[in-house]
């Protein structure tokens, strides 16, 4: 996987590998998450929600380069997962990869940022959201 410049490794590289994790991370396998994510497709799977967990509660966006690396890999939806951390971070996944839908947790349950300016931001940068009404 080709990384962005912000994910440089400690000795300079360009490039990686993700590794699959299981048991909420704590547990690795020595398979790369795009090699899973393609064979879940031909097994039948209808969507992947991709979760990087050295991203998870950090608050400083999801993992372009994995996210792209996969959603680019498979033709099913991808759902970017972990790293949110404000209504920017939403924007940059949907322009700089081809996931379908993205998901946030903490900061919402914190009350950091609410999911409607969340929304709004994305429709103020051309990127369609879902709306609801508590009607």
């Amino acid at each position: 996987v080709d990384l962005e410049d912000s994910q440089v490794g400690p000795n300079g590289e360009r490039r990686c590998w993700y590794q699959c994790t299981v048991k909420g991370g704590r547990e690795s396998r020595d398979i790369c998450a795009v090699t899973v994510a393609k064979a879940a497709e031909a097994l039948g799977a209808g969507e992947i929600m991709l979760n990087c967990i050295d991203m998870d509660g950090q608050c400083n966006g999801f993992d372009h380069s994995l996210m792209k690396a996969v959603s680019d890999a498979v033709s099913i939806p991808v759902i970017a997962s972990s790293g949110a951390g404000n209504e920017q971070h939403f924007t940059d996944v949907f322009t700089a990869t081809n996931v379908q839908a993205a998901l946030a947790a903490g900061m919402f349950h914190r009350k950091e940022v609410e999911i409607d300016a969340v929304k709004k931001h994305m429709m103020s940068n051309g990127i369609p959201s879902r709306t609801w009404s508590q009607e």
